[in-house]
């Protein structure tokens, strides 16, 4: 069988590695990868974007399963346009991809079905008087939200009202998220703690991986600005079986009929990322397709034949999909460049990987990184990230693994988080949790 990938980052990487392991699998292509994903795949220049140039690539090389990585490909209709042409891809149409790349959308969807989420009122570009209006009859923090896709930094929590006043002005006069922020969700602040999980539907049934803890502030103790993501773990202890029972049928269930009842069936990977809150959990956003930095935890958790997963989800029949989550701890480290999450530098060479390579339970995952003249150059904003596999609830213990790991590697401005995983520590204690 010949599997095609699209993407080019440490999502995309996982995805090929645990691709790699199917009996079923001869052959990966990746468009366009990385360095590190072209150690195990074929890598094809071909932007995620171009959806043309991939369905020729596919049609060509007579692809037998697509799977796409990022949220772009998947708003701009690439399941669509392959299915027409008779290929088999995983994830869900642009009709449904919209509860990711349409805030708005999604906050009127939830509003809609009783899913719960935190209450929020929705402006355009036009409506900027109302929005500030609306901004000063609340109690800070605030949240706003870019309506469109902008690369998961879309979202701004804001500390005081003068500083949401200022955010609306930067995404409707400055224009900073350009047509991504040309509507404007502006919401409660949810407290509690963050999950992640991911349901991977038939667009009738669902199976849920393993439930992560994603890191999307950039500095430690949840200082700084949002991120794509500086790091994440799995299982998160802060969700326990009554609580991902709660998550199933009071969020993940109506979520998936309701999209049916409207006519724009779900089928792929339905990201629900949570605030665990006091009243239980709510929704904070749905993404169309596997998260980043978790699939780098979640995957490797996975026991089951991934190939199988996505056909059974493409062709119905999930809940016959044979697996198991190990009973394993997982974490990731992400390596970023100097500047990240704002302008960043690049072109840096990456040292140590090959003496991280040797390590036990220690796999890399590429995001950032290209070869060239044979070295491993830094390419991107997240380059690198480290995960570690330790025994069943052993944060502590897998903790010491990764950042082991992470001080073989350098490169010239290498910045990251030194307390990813630390909230499962601190969980656990809390509880008086003996291993």
């Amino acid at each position: 069988m010949k599997v095609f990938v699209v993407g080019g980052g440490g999502r995309e990487h996982a995805l090929v590695w645990k691709i790699s392991q199917s009996p079923n699998v001869e052959k990966i292509f990746c468009a366009p990868g990385n360095a590190g994903i072209a150690e195990i795949a074929e890598t094809v220049p071909i932007k995620v974007d171009d959806l043309n140039s991939l369905l020729k690539f596919a049609l060509e090389h007579k692809i037998d399963l697509t799977v796409v990585g990022p949220e772009l490909p998947l708003s701009l209709g690439i399941v669509d346009l392959f299915e027409s042409n008779g290929l088999k891809i995983f994830g869900p149409r642009k009709i449904a991809a919209e509860i990711e790349s349409s805030k708005v959308f999604a906050k009127n969807f939830m509003k809609k079905y009783n899913i719960p989420t935190a209450n929020y009122e929705t402006f355009t570009c036009d409506e900027i008087e109302k929005a500030k209006k609306f901004v000063l009859s609340l109690t800070p923090p605030v949240v706003i939200k870019a309506d469109g896709l902008a690369g998961g930094k879309g979202v701004t929590v804001c500390e005081s009202i003068d500083e949401a006043i200022k955010t609306i002005d930067l995404y409707f006069s400055k224009k900073i998220f350009g047509t991504a922020g040309e509507k404007i969700v502006i919401e409660e602040f949810l407290e509690g703690e963050e999950a992640s999980v991911f349901a991977i539907t038939d667009g009738d049934d669902f199976i849920t991986l393993s439930p992560a803890q994603d890191y999307k502030r950039v500095f430690d103790n949840d200082k700084g600005k949002n991120t794509g993501g500086m790091g994440s773990y799995a299982p998160t202890p802060m969700i326990d079986e009554t609580t991902l029972e709660k998550i199933k049928t009071q969020i993940i269930k109506p979520t998936i009929q309701g999209l049916k009842n409207e006519n724009r069936e779900f089928k792929g990977c339905l990201y629900c990322g949570l605030m665990l809150t006091t009243e239980g959990p709510k929704v904070l956003e749905f993404n169309c397709r596997f998260g980043d930095p978790e699939t780098q935890v979640v995957l490797p958790l996975l026991d089951g034949d991934i190939i199988d997963m996505f056909f059974k989800a493409i062709d119905g029949g999930i809940k016959n999909f044979n697996y198991n989550i190990k009973k394993s701890t997982a974490i990731c480290v992400i390596l970023a460049s100097a500047g990240y999450p704002d302008d960043y530098e690049v072109g840096k060479e990456i040292y140590g990987l090959d003496e991280v390579k040797k390590m036990e339970n220690i796999i890399l995952f590429h995001a950032g990184t290209k070869k060239v003249d044979g070295k491993i150059l830094t390419s991107g904003g997240r380059v690198i990230g480290v995960t570690a596999i330790g025994e069943e609830n052993d944060f502590e213990g897998t903790m010491k693994k990764v950042y082991s790991a992470v001080e073989k590697i350098k490169f010239d401005g290498m910045h990251y988080r030194k307390d990813i995983g630390r909230k499962a520590v601190d969980f656990l204690k809390a509880r008086n949790f003996k291993k």
